[in-house]
């Protein structure tokens, strides 16, 4: 059985519990603010299981029970109460919806939508996520409620974070080292899990939960040498959003480094593949539902104005007129070719660089588009911290600028070259 320390050093209790407290005052907010319903309630419960989390943190051996007042006062809670009450953000019902109508058409888009709401601005797989809905409907309470789509969002995201726990943890140290080092990482991703930058969301929407899951299951995948395996959860979160298509590059640039450009290729030949089997079908079906709903309508195109109006950098510009909303696609398009010429003139070496290549990517791109919104931000963020709580306890390549090259086979290591010593050296 893995155990932490019996006695936490009163410097880590007190770290510990800071955070659980500034978690507290984030969740205490909402109840205070014209929030929407379903934050409001997270937020009611959330800040009684922080603030319990934080006095508990105090206890020498209160770590686990602080997790345990977290995770129970911001996720399992809040969760049942809004699933019973069908407290949730809209993108729960456009996802469900978007599983009824695959069912029933082959396709998870209206032809003709009349309001914002009957908008499916997500790729064809985010559709799978509504399938339990369509399947179960709504007649009784279990079906109902096990037809939510944030169920199987929260689900795959775990599972994804599981399967990347697995196959990076080898290599962690000699046994006592490794199996504490793993525990105290379970703990730290326990935390990361109760924190409002993933329980919010996992309560009042899940949407993008599986595309973050899916994307770090591919860099763990290219970090340990698995093309195949990363090109698989790639092609499956390309074919979630289309936001998530710049980890093809990354991913690729970091299994080049790792493995060769053979399984570089290897991979991106079945990352792309894959979003092709899944997105095909549907744009062969509905080719302008899907060009409007998925690609114009997020970047404030299409014919509905998109509800992504945070004050951000493009944004702005784009509320300047046409020329600022073209000045906004440029500046976008500018550093997402900074990005990519980085990937070749410094690949990521292992999950942590390879995590933090794509959250800048993703921020600039978050930043710069003419519509978007301050949430979307928590997946880059995501990532950089997942990357270091499962992957960041092992370096998976060399340091940057450290290049080995193999000159001759391997073999005998030849004799030591004598060396000469001066004759006045030699005497003194």
């Amino acid at each position: 059985m893995l155990t932490l320390p019996t006695q936490i050093p009163w410097k880590h209790r007190l770290l510990w519990s800071g955070g659980w407290f500034v978690a507290f005052v984030w969740a205490g907010v909402f109840p205070l603010i014209a929030a929407p319903g379903p934050h409001r309630v997270w937020g009611a419960c959330a800040s009684v299981g922080y603030l319990c989390a934080a006095g508990a943190a105090l206890w020498s051996r209160g770590r686990g029970l602080s997790l345990g007042f977290a995770f129970a006062g911001a996720v399992a809670v809040p969760l049942v109460m809004l699933l019973i009450g069908g407290g949730a953000q809209s993108e729960v019902g456009v996802i469900e919806r978007s599983g009824v109508l695959t069912l029933s058409q082959a396709t998870p888009y209206l032809a003709d939508p009349r309001t914002v709401v009957e908008v499916t601005p997500y790729l064809p797989g985010m559709a799978v996520f509504g399938l339990p809905r369509a399947v179960l409907g709504d007649s009784g309470p279990l079906p109902g409620l096990l037809g939510d789509a944030r169920l199987w969002c929260a689900a795959a995201f775990l599972g994804c974070l599981w399967a990347a726990h697995r196959v990076t943890r080898g290599g962690t140290g000699g046994a006592p080292a490794g199996a504490r080092r793993r525990a105290v990482g379970r703990y730290a991703v326990g935390a990361f899990v109760a924190s409002p930058f993933v329980a919010l969301p996992l309560c009042v929407s899940g949407v993008d939960l599986p595309l973050t899951g899916l994307l770090f299951l591919a860099l763990a995948y290219a970090a340990r040498r698995r093309p195949v395996a990363a090109g698989l959860a790639l092609a499956a979160a390309c074919s979630l959003k289309w936001t998530a298509w710049p980890a093809v590059a990354v991913a690729v640039a970091l299994l080049a480094h790792r493995a060769g450009v053979r399984a570089a290729v290897r991979g991106a030949a079945v990352a792309v593949a894959g979003t092709v089997v899944l997105v095909l079908p549907s744009a062969l079906l509905s080719p302008g539902p899907l060009v409007q709903q998925v690609f114009a309508f997020p970047t404030g195109r299409g014919p509905w104005e998109t509800p992504a109006a945070s004050p951000l950098p493009g944004r702005l510009l784009a509320d300047l007129g046409p020329a600022g909303w073209y000045a906004a696609v440029a500046l976008l398009l500018g550093g997402g070719l900074a990005v990519a010429v980085s990937l070749v003139v410094r690949r990521p070496y292992d999950l942590v660089s390879a995590a933090d290549r794509l959250a800048i990517g993703l921020s600039v791109a978050f930043l710069l588009a003419p519509a978007g919104r301050f949430g979307y931000l928590a997946l880059p963020v995501s990532l950089v911290v997942l990357a270091r709580l499962v992957g960041g306890a092992r370096r998976t390549g060399p340091a940057p600028g450290l290049v080995v090259r193999a000159s001759r086979p391997a073999g005998p290591a030849p004799a030591p070259t004598p060396v000469r010593v001066p004759v006045a050296w030699s005497a003194r």
